[in-house]
C-alpha cells in the first residue's frame, strides 16, 4: 500500500507501533450487544482489522491511559460489526480493554416500525407537495396509491408519460422529507448514546445500556460492569454523525451503493432488502456518509485499502 493512501490523518502515517497481527480463533472473539445479530466473521474482515489496529494501536499508546471512544461506521451491511469485533479483539490481546457497543440499539423504533415510519415521513411529504400544484387529479392520487403495495412510488421512473412532471414532484418533496429524518434525532436517540459515550469518558464503571430486539416488547436496559474497560468501540451507520459527541477515532467503512446493496442481498437480515424503498434509503445513506469523510480518522475501502478523502470521490466516478 502506498503511503499516500494510508490514512486519511496525515499524523498516523508517521512510526506506527511495531505490531505483527496474532492468530486469531474466531470463535473466542467477542461481538457486540445487538440481540440477535448474527456476526459472521470472515478473512477479509480480519484482513482490514490487520490494516487499521496499527493506527488505533497508535492512538491507544498516545492516550496515557485515557478511555478512548473510536467509532466503525459505514453503509448497511458493510461489515461494521464484523470489523469492530475484531479490533475490540485486539484491543484485548494488547491489554486495552473494550466493549463493542452497537448503535442499532438506539432508534427510537424497532425496524419494523422505524421503516413504516420512514415510508410515511417519505408520503407524507410527497402528498403534501402533490397536492399543492394544479396537476393533482383523483385519477393521478389512485394510480399513484396503486405503487404502494411494491413500493413502486419510491422509484421515480414508475410512471413515465408525458404528463409524469407530477410524479418528479411527489418523489423529490418525499425524498427530501426522507432524508430529514434518516439519521436525525427524530428517528435515533443520540442523546442517549451522547450519555453513554460521556459517562464512559467520565470513568463510570456501571453504565446501562439498551438491548433492541425485532418487537416492541423485546426492548430493555441492562447495567454493564466497564470496570476495567478502556475502549469503547461502536459499529453504527451513524458512528461520525455530527450529532453523536465524543468519538474520538471514527473509522469509516466505505462502499459504493452498489457493494453496501450486494452485503444486504448476502446477508439477507431485513425484508424487502432489493425494494425501491431500501434502494432509495440507501441512497439517502450513502449521500450522508460522503459528507461525514472529511472527519474520519481513516477511511477503509471495499479492497481492504486505506484512501484519502480524494480517493474516495474517484471511486464514486
Amino acid at each position: 500500500m502506498s503511503e499516500r493512501s494510508t490514512s486519511n490523518n496525515e499524523n498516523s502515517v508517521n512510526e506506527l507501533p511495531a505490531w505483527n497481527p496474532p492468530q486469531i480463533d474466531i470463535s473466542s472473539v467477542k461481538t457486540g450487544d445487538m440481540p440477535g445479530d448474527k456476526i459472521q466473521i470472515n478473512q477479509s474482515h480480519i484482513d482490514k482489522a490487520n490494516t487499521v489496529f496499527p493506527h488505533l494501536l497508535q492512538e491507544l499508546e498516545s492516550m496515557s491511559g485515557q478511555r478512548l471512544v473510536v467509532s466503525v461506521y459505514g453503509g448497511s451491511g458493510v461489515g461494521k460489526s464484523e470489523l469492530g469485533s475484531v479490533l475490540g479483539h485486539y484491543c484485548n490481546e494488547q491489554g486495552y480493554p473494550a466493549y463493542i457497543l452497537s448503535g442499532d440499539n438506539y432508534p427510537h423504533r424497532v425496524p419494523q416500525f422505524n421503516d413504516n415510519e420512514r415510508m410515511t415521513v417519505f408520503r407524507n411529504a410527497g402528498l403534501n407537495a402533490l397536492a399543492r400544484i394544479s396537476e393533482f387529479s383523483n385519477d393521478r392520487m389512485e394510480k399513484l396509491q396503486q405503487l404502494w403495495p411494491e413500493m413502486e412510488d419510491f422509484n421515480p421512473t414508475a410512471i413515465v408519460d408525458e404528463e409524469s412532471t407530477w410524479m418528479n414532484v411527489y418523489f423529490d418533496a418525499g425524498k427530501t422529507g426522507l432524508m430529514s429524518y434518516l439519521g436525525s434525532e427524530n428517528e435515533t436517540d443520540f442523546s442517549m448514546v451522547n450519555h453513554i459515550i460521556n459517562s464512559f469518558k467520565s470513568g463510570e464503571d456501571t453504565i446501562n445500556l439498551k438491548r433492541m430486539g425485532r418487537t416492541s416488547d423485546d426492548i430493555r436496559f441492562e447495567a454493564v460492569d466497564f470496570s476495567g474497560v478502556q475502549v469503547l468501540i461502536i459499529e453504527w451507520t451513524h458512528g461520525n454523525n455530527p450529532l453523536l459527541e465524543g468519538v474520538d477515532f471514527p473509522i469509516f467503512l466505505f462502499s459504493t451503493p452498489a457493494e453496501t446493496l450486494a452485503h444486504r442481498l448476502a446477508r439477507g437480515r431485513d425484508k424487502n432488502t432489493d425494494s425501491p424503498f431500501i434502494r432509495l434509503v440507501l441512497e439517502i445513506e450513502q449521500e450522508k456518509l460522503i459528507s461525514q469523510a472529511r472527519t474520519a480518522k481513516l477511511i477503509v475501502a471495499k479492497d481492504g485499502n486505506l484512501i484519502s478523502v480524494a480517493e474516495l470521490h474517484n471511486r464514486l466516478e
